[in-house]
């Protein structure tokens, strides 16, 4: 059995994609020091990148996939992710990075495809970028980059961040002229399950296949979630649309693993 080991496995997308890996697979993860929940899972083990290194848990599990969905500090992660190229280079085995559509923040005007060229203006952008571009140097069978757009669903930070503000009748930020796709967590780790089953490679852009604007999105959730009297806070960083959505075209998964927008906001009200 191929082993898998998700580094950042006590977050969000971490949990989500071990519980829809572990059946099938010899599955290990890494927790932050500070989350004793996890003490108990011997296939959780506790690493914290800033002060340790990653080689030694590496030379003892001898995955055969190694997810990144770390976050954190970012010169640690940078320094991380160098030492995973190190080790992959010298041994059987291949990176997952999750990677974000913010590589592509400072476009504008067109949707983004996996082989366009990544210009970033935001910090996060550009750290990302730093991290694909190193993945970019291997050999192809070494890496896959998975570029992820929002993530939705009901029990995601984002959907609950929405119903505490909704509840509280706080005022929720959006952004009229920010045209984006997104995914929801469900199908997000199927579609990561079946890169990593059929051992496919290359870049990825794992998101809705249709578009629509940041309010128009919110605006939908509120109003399945409930609540029709909502305040919005629009927030116009451009006068025309700006475009931060990632579409596949080069890496088509099977129409199974495709899904649109409406398909989001029902997977977030469930």
């Amino acid at each position: 059995m191929n082993r898998i080991l998700i580094i950042g496995g006590s977050g969000f997308i971490g949990q989500a994609l071990y519980r829809e890996l572990a059946p099938f697979y010899s599955v290990h993860a890494t927790y932050a020091k500070d989350n004793a929940s996890f003490e108990k899972n011997q296939h959780f083990h506790q690493f914290d990148f800033e002060t340790e290194e990653i080689a030694p848990l590496l030379d003892q599990l001898k995955p055969r996939f190694i997810v990144s969905a770390i976050r954190g500090n970012v010169n640690g992660q940078l320094y991380l992710h160098q030492q995973l190229i190190n080790w992959v280079m010298r041994n059987d085995s291949r990176i997952l990075f999750l990677s974000s559509a913010n590589v592509f923040d400072r476009f504008t005007n067109y949707p983004s495809y996996e082989y366009d060229k990544t210009f970033s203006e935001s910090i996060y952008g550009r750290f990302k970028i730093k991290i694909e571009n190193a993945l970019l140097r291997l050999p192809n069978s070494k890496y896959v980059i998975a570029r992820i757009p929002m993530i939705f669903g009901a029990q995601s930070p984002k959907v609950k961040e929405l119903k505490k503000l909704l509840t509280d009748n706080e005022p929720i930020e959006v952004f009229p002229n920010v045209v984006i796709n997104a995914t929801y967590i469900d199908k997000l780790v199927q579609q990561l399950h079946y890169i990593i089953n059929r051992r496919r490679r290359g870049v990825f852009h794992l998101g809705s296949s249709d578009l629509i604007h940041h309010s128009d999105l919110y605006e939908e959730l509120a109003t399945g979630l409930g609540y029709d009297q909502v305040t919005w806070k629009h927030v116009f960083d451009s006068n025309e649309d700006r475009q931060l959505s990632v579409l596949p075209k080069d890496n088509l998964l099977p129409r199974h693993l495709q899904f649109k927008v409406e398909d989001v906001v029902a997977a977030s009200i469930a």
